[in-house]
């Protein structure tokens, strides 16, 4: 079954499931997730644990061997394969199928890996282990649930912030959630641990004392000026600019975008209604809002017009144009975003 991160301790108190499988991008929520079924199983008497990494080389005949080796003192062992990559080569797949054919109920099999795609999700084999255990998708937070995240994990140590300090710190950690936790850590002890009363936290004191931290990805990048955030999804830009990203990957990512738009923009311009062409198009439910949003903006022309201006930015990556890469970049999200040509034009400018 398909659990969801917040459903995982209901299910550890309810369910004696032989097999979780952890998949996701976000390696504090993978961490934390990991830790209570670890926690669960350890206060069940599952003293042991034994970790496999998996990588293209690894040989899955150590985990069968490890799985059929039968303890004369019966000793309960947690079996971890920490996945290098999302997808299971042959051999894997079928080492986990003869294991769950005959299952130990000695043994708890952890698996945790990337993200795994909607058609491995549909695929038999991995239909066969849900039916087993469980698969908990661990999605990233994204900027709209940042904030009551943040509040919740402020007000568990005891703090409580502003809500102008809420938005600051939003802005500071946006997809880093090992540094916000690391910031609340360091907001505790500037504070000092005095008594036990509720540490106040106001906008200064986040200025003073908060790093910035905020680490986007391409695809946070795209959704952003899909909704028309205009200054987030600069800001985005720049920072991935600084981190030194090859700029052809941004350019990959807004060109499919911009692809897909295309055939759901042609129906909505039949007639058809944006929510019926997002679910025909089988968009993804945390990404339902920004399409939609772009749905509601763009037409046929300007995206065909997006997409020329791509091919101008390709050609200035391969070094057969003169024009600045990153500011064709800016100016072609600025366009995505909703901003008129010539208003973006006097805004790059800037």
């Amino acid at each position: 079954m398909k659990i969801k991160p917040e459903q995982l301790s209901r299910t550890l108190n309810h369910d004696e499931l032989p097999l979780y499988w952890l998949t996701g991008d976000e390696p504090l929520l993978m961490q934390e997730a990991a830790d209570a079924i670890r926690k669960h199983y350890k206060e069940k008497g599952f003293a042991e644990r034994e970790v496999f990494n998996v990588d293209k080389s690894f040989d899955w005949s150590h985990f069968s061997q490890s799985t059929g080796n039968l303890s004369l003192f019966s000793d309960k062992k947690i079996i971890e394969l920490r996945l290098s990559t999302a997808k299971l080569d042959d051999p894997g797949k079928k080492a986990l199928q003869h294991y769950l054919s005959d299952l130990n109920p000695d043994f708890v099999i952890l698996i945790s890996g990337p993200r795994l795609d909607a058609q491995t999700l549909k695929t038999k084999w991995f239909t066969e282990i849900e039916r087993h255990g469980a698969a908990v998708q661990i999605w990233p937070i994204n900027r709209e649930n940042l904030a009551p995240w943040l509040v919740q994990r402020l007000l568990r140590d005891g703090i409580r912030a502003d809500t102008e300090a809420v938005h600051l710190l939003v802005d500071k950690v946006e997809g880093n959630l090992l540094a916000a936790m690391q910031e609340i850590e360091k907001l505790k002890l500037l504070a000092g641990e005095v008594s036990n009363e509720t540490i106040h936290l106001d906008a200064k004191t986040v200025l003073q004392v908060v790093a910035d931290s905020s680490r986007y990805s391409v695809y946070q990048l795209v959704d952003s000026a899909l909704l028309g955030d205009i200054a987030r999804t600069q800001k985005m830009l720049a920072g991935l600019k600084n981190e030194g990203l090859f700029p052809l990957i941004i350019l990959s990512a807004i060109f499919r975008e911009l692809r897909s738009l295309l055939p759901m923009l042609e129906k909505k311009q039949q007639g058809q209604g944006v929510n019926a062409i997002i679910q025909s198009a089988r968009v993804w439910s945390n990404r339902k809002q920004p399409v939609a949003a772009a749905l509601a903006r763009l037409d046929t022309q300007t995206v065909w017009e997006l997409l020329d201006h791509s091919r101008i930015i390709d050609q200035s990556i391969k070094g057969m144009s003169q024009a600045n890469t990153w500011d064709e970049l800016s100016q072609l999200l600025l366009r995505l975003s909703g901003v008129e040509l010539l208003a973006a034009q006097k805004i790059a400018a800037k």
